[in-house]
């Protein structure tokens, strides 16, 4: 079987995912994604019902993020990394490494290092459907925050991909990180959040 093919960005699609918090399931925002225009860049609007408007999240080329609003604070990368496994396929993994400048911080630059493996294919239901996606685990391991008083930082996450709509389905992202005198066994959680797809078109 050869992989599927990953839908093309045009624009006026667009996904809208209910945000989860995972410790307590209570449920933080509804986001709407929109393609609002392609080009060399690939540019996504966001909004949140509570949150308003969101920064933008642009790609170049489609499925190379080189600003990335996920995480807190947003990055902008100097070299853009993959959203997804550049192979759709079981096993396929690779680590990337690049700089990102913080969006509300500009002017400096900080190691950002992902290791991105893809590990099986599965059907999964979600409000908007049922979907072939491919599931990947992404870690990223020992980056530098901007936020000097981190001395150690790692997030993780799983992503269910869906190729027929160019976005994952399920995106469930945590972090950690230790300031000085802090020893891993009592790091300090970022929000650990999962995006589940309610809509899309």
């Amino acid at each position: 079987m050869p992989p599927p093919m990953v839908r093309a960005p045009k624009i006026g699609q667009e996904w809208v995912y209910q945000v989860r918090n995972v410790f307590n399931q209570e449920i933080v925002d509804t986001v709407t994604e929109r393609v609002v225009s392609v080009g060399d860049q690939i540019r996504i609007s966001r909004s949140g019902v509570k949150a308003g408007p969101l920064p933008d999240e642009i790609q170049s080329p489609w499925g190379y993020v080189i600003q990335d609003p996920h995480w807190q604070p947003p990055q902008k990368f100097t070299k853009a990394i993959p959203l997804w496994p550049e192979q759709l396929q079981v096993g396929w993994n690779k680590f990337f490494t690049t700089q990102y400048e913080a969006l509300s911080y500009p002017g400096a630059t900080y190691y950002w290092g992902l290791s991105m493996a893809a590990t099986q294919w599965e059907r999964i239901k979600s409000p908007a459907g049922e979907f072939l996606v491919l599931r990947v685990h992404n870690e990223i391991p020992n980056f530098v925050s901007n936020d000097l008083f981190r001395v150690g930082n790692v997030r993780d996450e799983e992503l269910w991909f869906s190729p027929e709509i160019g976005r994952w389905v399920v995106r469930r992202s945590s972090g950690r990180y230790i300031t000085s005198g802090v020893y891993w066994a009592n790091a300090y959680w970022e929000d650990f959040l999962e995006w589940e797809l309610i809509s899309w078109k």
